[in-house]
């Protein structure tokens, strides 16, 4: 499945001068620079059925913020909104999982090329978190855009809680 991408109304975003509260700018930009500040990391977000969108705090790191809560099973679609400096030629986002110091998984999407501008609106294909009392726990994901050289353009780190869901069974009737 193919993510979903929108460009966004600048009306309804704010004021296009200047980052907005929480956005993360791309190592090397400067907040202030006119002339290219490349990938400005707007929101990231996960998004489930059962509990809407789930936002991630920008810039605090995994280890400063409080972990998002999911519930085995859950299905989750990550939405990342950003703004460009200049145009970027196989963008991809790279999503590496780790529990307990140990990469479990690592999953690429190119999200293919973007002209200068924005704000645009990702959401990546679904996937569904593990089953199973062994994959409760504590998980640390990393989130990284990179352009089509491998050069690093964002980079986001947050923590996720995978609780084991209580209650008997039910049978189809």
């Amino acid at each position: 499945m193919d993510p979903v991408i929108a460009v966004m109304d600048e009306s309804r975003s704010g004021s296009a001068s200047g980052p907005s509260p929480g956005s993360r700018l791309a190592p090397g930009s400067h907040p202030d620079s006119d002339s290219d500040p490349g990938l400005r990391l707007l929101d990231v977000s996960l998004h489930t059925e059962d509990r809407g969108r789930l936002p991630v705090v920008l810039g605090g790191g995994a280890g400063e913020a409080v972990p998002l809560v999911l519930a085995e099973g859950t299905v989750v679609s990550v939405g990342l909104t950003f703004r460009l400096g200049h145009a970027v030629d196989a963008l991809t986002f790279e999503q590496v999982r780790a529990r307990d110091g140990r990469v479990l998984d690592t999953v690429r999407t190119l999200l293919g090329g973007f002209r200068r501008g924005g704000p645009y609106e990702v959401w990546l294909p679904p996937q569904r978190m593990p089953v199973g009392r062994t994959h409760c726990g504590l998980y640390r994901i990393t989130g990284r855009l990179t352009d089509g050289r491998g050069r690093e353009l964002a980079r986001e780190d947050h923590h996720v809680r995978l609780v084991h869901v209580t209650g008997v069974p039910t049978t189809p009737s």
